[in-house]
């Protein structure tokens, strides 16, 4: 089984990697069990990094406009058109030239 973003191959699970987890799993929903936990992991990451952002940007951004969105995605965007949003690079940056 290989597992590929955008067309781009990310590893690989070997037969024996299958059959160990396949153990544990029925052969017959091993595919669609496997792709299930990754979106989980990737929506899980997700999920932690938006509550993150909302703590940093809840009070900042009350401020700034009369309605905040409820929708994750709206919330988002409106942080990322704050002119003084960075993301981890920059801050990472601006942290690295103030030491």
């Amino acid at each position: 089984m290989k597992i590929a973003v955008d067309g781009k191959e990310l590893f690989e699970l070997s037969e024996v990697q299958k059959k160990v987890i396949m153990n544990d799993i029925d052969e017959d929903v091993f595919e669609e069990d496997m792709k299930r936990r990754l979106q989980y992991i990737l929506m899980h990451k997700y999920e932690r990094c938006f509550e993150r952002l909302k703590k940093e940007w809840d009070e900042k951004l009350k401020s700034r406009v009369q309605a905040v969105p409820t929708n994750p995605d709206s919330y988002a965007q409106l942080v990322f058109q704050q002119q003084d949003y960075k993301g981890r690079k920059a801050r990472e940056a601006d942290a690295a030239r103030n030491r």
